[in-house]
């Protein structure tokens, strides 16, 4: 799994947001994080730092991506073995693959190899198996 700034979805964003988004800026330069696939769930959201409670993928290191939530969507493993990507009612949402709608707060969709999942401003998160 890669994640990484993404210039074409915080364009698609900003085209989509209100003026609140103007400040926003894609990070210079982010260097591709490659995350493996491993165990049944892997949570992805930002740290918080009144806890301490960190996420598996955590998108508040800088460049912090100031659109995902601290809680924001669960990678699931399939009975199958397969993934599913479920938005945890986060407050900016959660697309797949640029879709105009965001997907459905706690229902699983189905991923495959390639796909994009894109949340805050500008991480797109695209699977890959191992």
């Amino acid at each position: 799994m890669a994640i990484a700034p993404d210039r074409e979805y915080f364009m698609a964003m900003m085209g989509r947001s209100g003026p609140e988004a103007a400040g926003l800026n894609l990070p210079a330069y982010s260097p591709e994080q490659q995350i493996p696939l491993t165990g049944t769930q892997i949570a992805v959201g930002r740290r918080r730092h009144s806890t301490g409670e960190s996420p598996d993928i955590d998108l508040g290191r800088p460049p912090e991506d100031p659109g995902v939530s601290h809680q924001h969507a669960l990678l699931v493993q399939q009975p199958d073995g397969s993934w599913a990507v479920v938005d945890q009612n986060s407050t900016n949402g959660t697309t797949v693959n640029l879709a105009e709608d965001p997907i459905q707060p706690y229902v699983p969709t189905p991923l495959h190899e390639g796909d994009r999942i894109h949340v805050g401003a500008w991480t797109t998160i695209t699977v890959r198996r191992a």
